[in-house]
């Protein structure tokens, strides 16, 4: 295929299209690569739907701990098909062009689902914070519209930062090449195609990953240095362990996510290179959201307990046709 250019010092206004190179460079493994990607999307919508089957379902569930649990499965969803279909539909057709507009707006929604991740798993910490530092106060701070709030503020807490963000980018000159080396509009590589001075652009780029990374970080290592604190004085071992088991898994989610994120939005862009860029990228929008399930579901024993009883009535109760 062609890959169409830009040449230098066109107006950006010229620009209709960029190409998303992706994994162009591995031409004999595209059907191992649209294979691979499939199996991982299906895993990701199936693992993810059955938590929130799961938290919805089981009445031992109903929680705050599992609403926001409910949330997350569903925000990746959102997240990882923002770029999948994307990387799917390139694989299968080996059109790897993308619009002006529609890479805008994958980048804008990317960026505003990672704020809402960054934010509910703060709020998740914050959650066991209170459920085992203040047991007593639980269920009045952790009331069913708290919860409603905090998720409907992890969800829009960082579009308007996001908005501005991805049209601060978009306004940027494109003049030496229109190829994005990745497989989805990031910002590391469509920054790499602005001509001119873009140090404001990183700028900004650092203030917002300090606002909607770094800050929610903070507080997630707050709640948990105080957790530490708080199941290392319960007088029984079988308390430590449960409490432990209960935030092992929202720990491990929370280093996979924020380790990840953090080496691509934080280096300098003149330090990128592209299999960097492509390797981390691949980290953080798609295994992430892949193992998240796995994570969850492997390492709290109610959500085994539940998934039991839920084969447990399939089994007593099975689908009758006539």
């Amino acid at each position: 295929m062609r890959h169409e250019e830009i040449k230098a010092g066109e107006n950006i206004s010229t620009v209709m299209q960029f190409v998303l190179l992706g994994f162009s460079d591995l031409p004999n493994l595209q059907g191992f690569l649209f294979g691979m990607f499939s199996v991982m999307y299906l895993s990701i919508l199936i693992g993810n739907s059955f938590i929130i089957m799961i938290t919805r379902l089981d009445p031992a569930l109903q929680k705050p701990m599992y609403f926001f649990l409910s949330n997350f499965s569903f925000l990746e969803i959102c997240y990882v098909s923002v770029t999948l279909p994307r990387i799917l539909f390139n694989l299968w057709t080996q059109d790897r062009r993308i619009s002006f507009l529609a890479c805008a707006t994958q980048m804008c929604f990317f960026l505003m689902l990672a704020a809402t991740e960054s934010i509910l798993l703060s709020v998740m910490s914050y959650d066991r914070y209170v459920a085992i530092c203040n047991p007593l106060h639980y269920p009045l701070s952790m009331n069913p519209t708290k919860c409603t709030q905090l998720a409907v503020g992890s969800w829009l807490g960082g579009v308007p930062f996001e908005l501005g963000q991805t049209c601060q980018i978009f306004s940027l000159h494109f003049c030496n090449s229109n190829k994005i080396d990745n497989f989805f509009c990031d910002i590391p590589p469509v920054l790499k195609l602005a001509c001119g001075n873009t140090s404001v652009n990183e700028l900004y780029v650092y203030a917002m990953a300090i606002l909607l990374a770094a800050i929610p970080f903070m507080l997630i290592l707050a709640s948990y240095s105080k957790i530490i604190a708080t199941v290392l004085r319960l007088p029984t071992a079988e308390g430590r362990a449960k409490a432990f088991s209960t935030c092992s898994s929202h720990l491990v989610v929370v280093v996979l996510f924020f380790g990840s994120a953090s080496v691509t939005y934080l280096m300098p862009k003149s330090t990128h290179s592209s299999i960097t860029d492509k390797l981390l990228s691949l980290f953080y929008t798609i295994v992430t959201p892949m193992l998240n399930p796995m994570i969850y579901s492997l390492r709290n024993k109610d959500v085994i307990v539940a998934l039991r009883r839920l084969l447990v009535k399939a089994q007593c109760h099975p689908l009758t046709y006539e």
